[in-house]
């Protein structure tokens, strides 16, 4: 059984260790919910700063010409560097379900000629993903069905299905599913594959050119700590750039935009895969986060990912029975979070916040715990798995002031 003083060496050997400084974290916080909003970046009110001071209150307008308006594409090609694509492949723009929205159709409008207007999704995928996959189906005179993976095994695949939307790693259980594998199995029956990285990037690496990817969206305030509202990411692979049509097609993404003119004609580039303004604001938490990952290597993070959750599920699992451990415990199929099943999740996460043992819960009964590398230590980890071991065999959760359910779970 590993010991408290066998995680402080743990943390003495740590080479990322030092990582931990580049976040503000609250004292007395062990802050396991990266996978569902980052920290604070110490950099990025300065880089907030920036933007608001320096660019758009000495400049104005000026600030589009200055570098504003190369923002969704220069980020975008930071953004690559950590999913495996290449420059020009990846734009930041607008909210993760719109860029579903986007690439959904594009898929859809790839396969018309071959009359395959079946949509396909994972059965229990985020339920924003299942929502916008099954509008956007509908809205062309398609429609969608789920898809049960088993063991991480595509089903038998029905008749006329255009495009499959597959999240890399599950927001529920931490499932990691084989990319390379599901998207040869897909291309080999003629269906594109469409991937949420929302749960895997900043995490684990992602190799989506080597995978031979379609179309890919994200998030980036959740391992990637761009802050709350920060716009997302989309991938397209660049053999199908040039016949990619998005839905709604706007003036950022076209050819001319200050030409102002009344016809819509493609911009030649990823660019194609805007819509409207910008959020420059927003993106400049997003320039704060790069920036620390640009001198991290993913591999290292990885392996430190998958010591850390294997850390807290033996120890929860050696002093408590009164949890299934949901989570694949395989490395090849875990991503960076762990999920606990109880039948009284909803008490137990609101106790351990008391404490200071931030995760969350999600409907119907499972809680999740996060492990981000970049500001977690091994005593962390350990020091929370003790919490909910104590938190269940104290009964502390029964305090009545728990069972009492806020908005946001």
């Amino acid at each position: 059984m590993v010991t408290r003083d066998d995680c402080i060496a743990l943390d003495a050997e740590d080479e990322l260790a030092s990582l931990r400084t580049a976040f503000t974290l609250p004292p007395g916080t062990i802050y396991l919910l990266g996978n569902s909003l980052g920290p604070l970046p110490r950099s990025a009110p300065a880089h907030f700063q920036r933007v608001v001071q320096d660019e758009w209150g000495a400049h104005l307008i000026g600030g589009w010409n200055l570098s504003w308006y190369d923002e969704p594409t220069r980020l975008g090609d930071r953004i690559a560097t950590l999913i495996g694509a290449r420059p020009g492949e990846v734009v930041v723009a607008d909210s993760t379900s719109i860029n579903l929205m986007k690439v959904v159709y594009a898929a859809i409008e790839q396969q018309r000629a071959t009359g395959r207007s079946l949509v396909g999704y994972e059965a229990g995928l985020f339920p924003t993903d299942i929502y916008v996959a099954s509008s956007v189906a509908r809205s062309v005179g398609g429609s969608a069905v789920a898809l049960d993976i088993v063991e991480g095994e595509l089903p038998d695949l029905p008749d006329g299905l255009g495009a499959v939307v597959l999240s890399h790693v599950d927001y529920r259980s931490g499932r990691l599913l084989d990319m390379r594998a599901l998207t040869k199995q897909l291309h080999d029956q003629g269906v594109l594959a469409i991937w949420d990285l929302s749960h895997s990037v900043g995490a684990l690496p992602v190799h989506l050119d080597d995978c031979d990817a379609d179309y890919a969206i994200g998030c980036t305030y959740k391992y990637l700590n761009a802050g709350p509202g920060a716009p997302a990411f989309v991938f397209v692979r660049d053999r199908l750039l040039s016949t990619t049509r998005v839905l709604p097609e706007g003036w950022f993404a076209h050819r001319e935009p200050f030409a102002m003119l009344p016809s819509f004609t493609a911009s030649d580039d990823i660019r194609r895969l805007l819509v409207g303004t910008p959020s420059v604001v927003a993106c400049a938490g997003l320039h704060a986060s790069l920036d620390i990952f640009d001198s991290t290597d993913i591999e290292q993070l990885r392996v430190k990912s998958l010591a850390l959750t294997e850390l807290f599920v033996e120890v929860v699992t050696a002093a408590s029975s009164d949890m299934d451990v949901v989570t694949p415990m395989d490395p090849d199929a875990r991503g960076s979070h762990i999920t606990l099943r109880h039948e009284s999740s909803y008490p137990i996460v609101r106790a351990l916040i008391d404490r200071g043992v931030v995760g969350d819960f999600r409907a119907p009964d499972v809680m999740r715990f996060g492990f981000a590398p970049l500001y977690l230590s091994y005593v962390d980890v350990y020091d929370a798995a003790v919490a909910v071991v104590d938190v269940i065999r104290s009964d502390a959760w029964r305090d009545p002031r728990y069972a009492t359910r806020e908005s946001v779970t």
